[in-house]
């Protein structure tokens, strides 16, 4: 069995940075494929970030820029680095590690 735990987010106000981490316990798993995911309010969950393979990151338009996700060596630790913080990124943010492990809400309010 495999538990995912996430830490960070918070509160921040706009322009500011806040730093997500996901890390999963359990069986000895190594994650090729993990990304990042939102749920605003009222919205349908987004795609945010991605780090596959040898280290290919993907990021969603919106965030492209600012956010940096990043993992372990070990490949079972991956990171959200969030700059430059807009109010309409408040939302409940979900890592993904592989298809089937999904971590907690994890509540991220910017204020304006």
């Amino acid at each position: 069995q495999v538990h995912v735990a996430e830490s960070g987010g918070g509160l921040a106000q706009a322009g500011g940075s806040l730093r997500l981490s996901c890390r999963a316990s359990g069986r000895e798993i190594a994650f090729n494929d993990m990304g990042w995911y939102r749920q605003a309010p009222g919205k349908q969950r987004e795609f945010v970030a991605r780090i596959v393979g040898g280290g290919i990151t993907q990021y969603a338009e919106s965030v492209e820029g600012r956010f940096t996700i990043s993992r372990d060596r070990y490949m079972r630790k991956v990171n959200l680095q969030m700059n430059n913080l807009k109010p309409e990124e408040t939302a409940v943010y979900y890592c993904r590690m592989g298809e089937s492990y999904w971590g907690e809400a994890n509540q991220v309010t910017v204020s304006s």
